[in-house]
């Protein structure tokens, strides 16, 4: 299945039915008067977040969803029918942009969450609903109210406890792999991985997380340079990053800093995340390289700085645990912040 994680789409809400004229005409019945029903409600475009979903590949093709109109009314008082909702079924994290692309509608960040993007229109009255006392018998009935439609963006920012950050070639894909079920593409050249990769961490019997691997950020990736920043979206929601250095390279206080200076650029809270610093590719360098190289980064960085190898498992459970932490504090926040009863939000006005 292919990824996609943006997609703009266009939302027409059914327009309200119309009211009609109408009169009793019934044997015996002298003076039947007006009997004109009301017109049904239109349909509402609702967006639901449901497991088991990951892309927005669905949107690509299929832009455009318009719901019914609502049924008309008729004699004997009879109110037009309600028309079906449309449901529009995305992935857990997606966000709901208005056309702009910076106005934020709704952040559908949990399964089973659901908003009304565009409200359908509702019904205009018959003339039964004009009866008055002294207009007994009303030639007026209105026309339904018409729908909401508008253009929406939908962007996928995938839902993960930890992400793995750093330059391409850096070893996140064989890191990822090494820790969990989720098979990546890994190869020796830059840019392997060119979408986000999820897997799930399992380190004991009743603890697990989710672990984000996106593509690799080079110098200049916040004005383009590469595949860009964009994918870093998908780590917005991480409590903790994991940034991996090539150990095997000469410099890794260079690499780490361009990095950062990527995550500074993008902005949106990613540079104030906690981040565990660890030199990979343990088994590619030196007894002396590691000292060194590892006593300048601890140096550059003001932090402790982790030694392993995705490709031989040194090292890597520590890695883990050190994730684990914030990932659990993160989580029991979240516990605190959830309201005992979620209620259905609605994006329209």
């Amino acid at each position: 299945m292919k990824f996609l994680d943006e997609a703009k789409v266009w939302v027409k809400a059914g327009d309200g039915g119309d009211g009609v004229v109408a009169f009793r005409r019934e044997k015996y019945i002298e003076f039947g008067g007006p009997d004109g029903g009301n017109g049904g409600k239109g349909g509402d475009v609702i967006v639901e977040a449901v497991e088991g979903l990951n892309t927005l590949i669905d949107y690509r093709y299929a832009q455009h969803f318009r719901a019914r109109k609502g049924g008309n009314g008729a004699g004997s008082d009879r109110t037009g029918a309600g028309s079906d909702d449309v449901v529009l079924k995305v992935p857990v994290g997606t966000q709901i942009l208005a056309e702009d692309k910076e106005t934020l509608l709704a952040d559908l960040d949990a399964p089973g969450k659901r908003v009304v993007i565009a409200h359908g229109g509702d019904g205009g009255y018959g003339n039964a609903h004009y009866k008055t006392s002294t207009n007994r018998a009303p030639r007026r009935a209105d026309k339904g109210w018409p729908g909401e439609e508008h253009w929406i963006w939908l962007r996928l920012k995938l839902i993960a406890d930890a992400g793995l950050v750093g330059l391409p070639n850096a070893g996140k894909s064989t890191f990822l792999a090494a820790v969990s079920a989720a098979r990546p593409k890994i190869a020796d050249y830059p840019f392997t991985t060119l979408h986000p990769q999820l897997g799930v961490v399992r380190l004991n019997a009743s603890e697990e997380f989710v672990l984000a691997d996106i593509p690799g950020l080079i110098e200049g990736a916040h004005e383009g340079v590469g595949l860009g920043d964009r994918f870093l979206g998908h780590v917005e929601r991480c409590a903790v990053l994991l940034h991996l250095i090539d150990g095997s390279q000469p410099d890794p206080v260079r690499a780490w800093r361009t990095v950062r200076g990527e995550l500074e650029q993008y902005g949106h809270g990613l540079a104030e995340k906690p981040e565990v610093l660890a030199l990979n590719k343990l088994d590619a360098m030196t007894p002396q390289a590691r000292a060194s190289r590892r006593q300048a980064l601890e140096r550059a960085a003001g932090r402790p700085v982790l030694l392993l190898s995705g490709a031989t498992g040194e090292g890597v459970a520590e890695a883990l645990r050190a994730l684990a932490g914030p990932v659990a504090a993160a989580r029991a926040t979240r516990q605190e912040a959830v309201p005992p009863a979620a209620s259905s939000l609605s994006a329209g006005g």
